[in-house]
């Protein structure tokens, strides 16, 4: 079966976070999902291919709009049937988030969006400010300009958030990546240096900030620059306690994009490392969490030895307990929607604690 969507988009399809046309779900209850969101409108218009758009792409908190979702899809230059190249959600209503607070209505023009890896090094052999783990790469990155709104006081906005990255040139273009809070300048962007060689900054996160019970959860690896990386194929759920000291919850083995059939499984690519799949505990306690993953037969001796996502949330909406988050079929649908390989059969029986 070939995926005809995006990655993410696809999930969200079957997962009935995506409503296209006038269909809806009935039997997920609907939240929303980002700790940074705006008011679902966004104003868009790519630089680079001349796409616009101008509307509405969430339906309600937690529902999207299919067919906007993929109109922004082509509008940052990635290809909806490649999950590799899929936008981050995430991304997008950060950038909704800002335009709201900054410039309600503006015009975002998207100067650099979606990076393929080898037009990032491309870039980076002209002597581009593309950095070698660049989230562009993870479609979770814009190079943008705010219509009314001057770059040095978007990227002042992100830096006072301490949420995601941003980096300002002393032009009229910001950078702005919903990766970990750190902020730079012309001169210590860290470009041209050694400053992620070696996996050094490698990431691990996941599709949203907040979460039901016995939902699934997508992660992906992020910010690799050498291959191949083994990881370790156990898991261990965190709950972070009100102190910020975290306890250990459960150990889990996730649905790679690829078979994990070893002790230590190697992977080779980007994509390799996204569209990792599972599901939480039916009855986890509504709370804050994190999930740690390690690193085995590790080739480098700066990588580190293990990787946290950031914190997110599980809560418990006072309509779920009256709607079904989970049949067989959805479940099954899902796994499809995180693998987009043909591996998807063996995940699913993976998933299910089933053998094929």
């Amino acid at each position: 079966m070939k995926p005809t969507l995006g990655f993410g988009i696809l999930a969200l399809f079957i997962l009935g976070l995506v409503a296209p046309g006038t269909a809806s779900s009935e039997n997920i209850t609907d939240v929303s999902r980002y700790f940074y969101k705006g008011d679902g409108r966004l104003n868009l218009l790519s630089a680079k291919n001349g796409i616009s758009f101008n509307g509405r792409y969430r339906k309600s908190k937690g529902i999207y709009d299919e067919k906007a979702l993929k109109t922004i899809h082509r509008l940052f230059g990635a290809d909806n049937d490649k999950p590799v190249s899929t936008i981050s959600l995430r991304l997008i209503e950060f950038l909704d988030f800002l335009e709201d607070n900054l410039h309600p209505g503006a015009r975002i023009t998207i100067v650099s969006g979606w990076r393929s890896p080898q037009y990032n090094t491309d870039l980076r052999n002209k002597g581009r400010l593309a950095a070698k783990a660049s989230l562009h790469q993870y479609g979770m990155a814009a190079d943008i300009k705010i219509q009314g709104t001057s770059s040095q006081r978007v990227w002042n906005t992100v830096k006072k958030l301490g949420f995601g990255g941003t980096g300002y040139y002393k032009g009229e273009l910001v950078h702005i990546d919903v990766g970990p809070a750190r902020s730079w300048d012309e001169k210590t962007s860290g470009v041209g240096t050694d400053i992620s060689t070696q996996n050094k900054l490698i990431g691990l996160v996941t599709d949203y900030d907040i979460y039901l019970p016995g939902e699934m959860i997508e992660l992906r690896f992020i910010r690799m620059t050498s291959f191949p990386i083994g990881v370790a194929p156990e898991f261990v759920l965190e709950k972070v306690e009100k102190d910020g000291q975290s306890k250990e919850i459960a150990q889990f083995k996730p649905a790679f994009a690829i078979a994990a059939k070893s002790q230590c499984p190697q992977f080779s690519n980007i994509g390799q490392m996204m569209g990792i799949g599972w599901k939480l505990p039916s009855d986890i306690l509504p709370g804050r969490y994190k999930i740690r993953a390690s690193f085995c037969q590790r080739l480098w001796e700066e990588m580190p030895t293990q990787v946290y996502t950031p914190e997110f949330d599980v809560i418990r909406s006072a309509s779920a307990s009256n709607k079904s988050l989970e049949t067989d079929a959805y479940f099954f649908y899902r796994t499809i929607a995180f693998n987009a390989t043909p591996n998807f059969k063996n995940r699913y029986h993976t998933l299910k604690g089933n053998t094929p």
